[in-house]
């Protein structure tokens, strides 16, 4: 059987299918910007990486590759696991607190009227422009009353809390973003609405809900402030907070190569996280772009 090749030529394209000269001429400044601001990016990540490995007394004898900066982080005040367990609990909990509300405030901003509808979901965004730090003090002394000041519950709520508005925006828009007529054969077919969320709309705004999940994982992973505020026992010191005193040291002294490897350790989960959902995430934010 004879096998029918074809090609198609550009000048045979419609002109606005053709590719211009301008837009090939273009493509390698695109190329050397970009490279820029990967070298830009991870540079610094890169340098604290090498330090890690090359520091002080990093091979053992106080020069050469080694990993004793690691030894020393891993065996700091409590203990690393101690302090990574503390991050990944308040981190778990921040996303599944901020999912969980963010969808249904979402959901019921998107699908249902009622009065000052509008008025407050503005006082929701409004939240954004409120400085976190001014806030912390009224809000330790309200823990400080029911009992979750140096907790790492009472953190999570804190961080969830910081988290609500940008998510509650995101859900909203993805279920904006969705039919209705979805969700109506869905009642048509006798599911009420929590179930017509939860087994039909759901499974549409998974890029909402993964890019609501990285901001809320990352901001609570990295969050300083609220951590040192509410914090005061060692034995709930996130890593941020472990970070610090690491970099205190005795009398002022800074230990560069622990300080380094901390700084890897801490960045290690925030990338492998965003490498692994970055096309649900770059679609999260493209999920309402269509919607008139």
């Amino acid at each position: 059987m004879a096998t029918i090749t074809s090609t198609i030529e550009p000048a045979s394209l419609p002109s606005r299918l053709r590719p211009t000269s301008d837009t090939v001429s273009g493509r390698p400044l695109y190329y050397v910007v970009g490279i820029v601001l990967v070298i830009l990016f991870l540079a610094p990540l890169l340098w604290s990486a090498w330090k890690s490995v090359t520091g002080n007394e990093a091979g053992g004898s106080g020069s050469g590759l080694g990993w004793d900066n690691y030894a020393r982080l891993f065996a700091f005040g409590e203990g690393l696991p101690t302090y990574t367990w503390n991050s990944l609990f308040v981190a778990f909990l921040t996303v599944f607190g901020t999912l969980v509300i963010s969808t249904l405030a979402g959901y019921g901003f998107s699908r249902f009227r009622f009065p000052g509808k509008n008025v407050i979901f503005v006082l929701i965004l409004a939240i954004l422009m409120v400085p976190h730090p001014t806030i912390l003090i009224p809000i330790y002394k309200m823990f400080a009353m029911v009992g979750l000041q140096n907790s790492l519950v009472g953190l999570s709520l804190v961080m969830i809390m910081f988290q609500l508005p940008f998510g509650v925006f995101m859900m909203r828009n993805s279920f904006e973003a969705l039919p209705r007529e979805l969700e109506e054969s869905a009642l048509i077919d006798g599911c009420s609405r929590f179930q017509a969320m939860w087994r039909v709309l759901l499974r549409l705004t998974v890029p909402g809900l993964v890019t609501v999940s990285i901001f809320a994982f990352v901001a609570s992973w990295n969050e300083f402030m609220a951590a040192l505020v509410l914090l005061s026992s060692g034995k709930v010191f996130t890593l941020p907070i472990a970070l610090v005193n690491l970099r205190s040291g005795d009398f002022g002294s800074v230990d560069l190569g622990a300080l380094q490897a901390g700084v890897v350790v801490t960045a290690i989960p925030c990338v492998v996280l965003f490498l692994v959902l970055q096309r649900f995430y770059l679609a999260g934010f493209t999920s309402g772009a269509m919607k008139g």
